[in-house]
């Protein structure tokens, strides 16, 4: 799958997040945005790379940036993730990784020699008009919230 790169439109998506609530790329016309795209929820990194996001929130909002998190998790794991960790932003469930393929982050990973099909962490910077300011694939999960500031 082809890489997203600046100045593409971000593809649209409308997915359901841990609260059983439609979540669309228009929601946030007019609001620049952090999606990312990380692998399964309550893993080390997966958990590392949320709690970052959650804790830079206040921030965020303050420049008005929203954060949204993806994984082929069903709900029922996003919602308890987000309770778990207290994370307070919307993380929508791709099952079928539509979502991941648009974005080009769906592909051949490995694990132990073992090769397989799964999410490579991304990340992506979108304006206010929904085109890409920047994209981040194989991000380390601590990096993906340094690389969004750096990127201001």
């Amino acid at each position: 799958m082809a890489q997203l790169k600046l100045g593409d439109m971000a593809p649209d998506f409308e997915l359901v997040d841990q609260n059983g609530k439609k979540v669309k790329l228009s929601d946030f016309k007019g609001r620049k945005l952090l999606l990312y795209f990380y692998p399964k929820a309550n893993t080390p990194g997966c958990t590392t790379q949320a709690c970052s996001v959650r804790d830079a929130q206040g921030d965020f909002a303050n420049i008005g940036i929203a954060a949204v998190g993806i994984s082929p998790d069903r709900p029922e794991q996003q919602k308890k993730f987000d309770e778990k960790y207290g994370l307070g932003f919307p993380l929508l469930s791709d099952t079928d990784h539509a979502v991941a393929d648009a974005y080009g982050v769906w592909g051949e990973k490995s694990m132990y020699g073992k090769k397989y099909e799964g999410i490579i962490r991304s990340s992506f910077f979108i304006d206010e008009d929904g085109k890409i300011l920047q994209a981040w694939y194989k991000v380390s999960p601590k990096d993906t919230v340094p690389k969004a500031r750096e990127a201001l």
